[in-house]
């Protein structure tokens, strides 16, 4: 590899991470259910299969949603893509189902954690989580409120914020 090519790859990767919308309170709750359940166990019920295959699908799940989120708002980027400097209001793909499918993304990815651990204490931190982040998330939404005008209001009233039913 030459020096070259080495340091756009490493631009590439820089660039990349830069992008991945990883919350804190989100790395916070998986290492305090990860903490928990090695400090004061609080197993869940049933057998060790059941909780790796359910907390692996979950993670997948949560993989998936992200990635899906990530590439439709790349796919409506012109130029150099920045998570939190939207160009457009994506409302396509993930984003005609939630308003928020990586806050979902990230959320199924730290139930299928707890759940792959075989740990209760996730049933305790993922709503205290949710607790810490929905008002992050309403600044979210006044910015884009801002932003895009009536254009976000519309999409607010038709898409749920998090999951559920369409209300359009």
């Amino acid at each position: 590899m030459t020096g070259r090519s080495a340091g756009s790859l490493t631009t590439r990767l820089k660039e990349a991470y830069e992008n991945i919308p990883l919350p804190a309170p989100t790395v916070a709750a998986i290492a305090l259910d990860l903490l928990l359940h090695r400090l004061r166990p609080l197993p869940l019920p049933g057998p060790c299969f059941l909780h790796r295959t359910a907390g692996a699908g979950l993670v997948l799940a949560g993989v998936g949603l992200n990635l899906w989120a990530l590439t439709e708002r790349r796919r409506r980027s012109a130029g150099t893509f920045a998570l939190e400097e939207p160009e457009e209001l994506v409302t396509s793909g993930p984003y005609a189902i939630s308003r928020h499918p990586m806050y979902v993304g990230w959320w199924l990815i730290q139930l299928g954690a707890g759940t792959m651990a075989g740990s209760s204490w996730v049933l305790v931190t993922l709503p205290a989580e949710l607790l810490v982040e929905h008002p992050y998330i309403l600044d979210e939404e006044a910015t884009l409120a801002e932003l895009f005008g009536q254009s976000y209001v519309d999409y607010a009233q038709k898409v749920p914020r998090y999951l559920g039913y369409s209300r359009g």
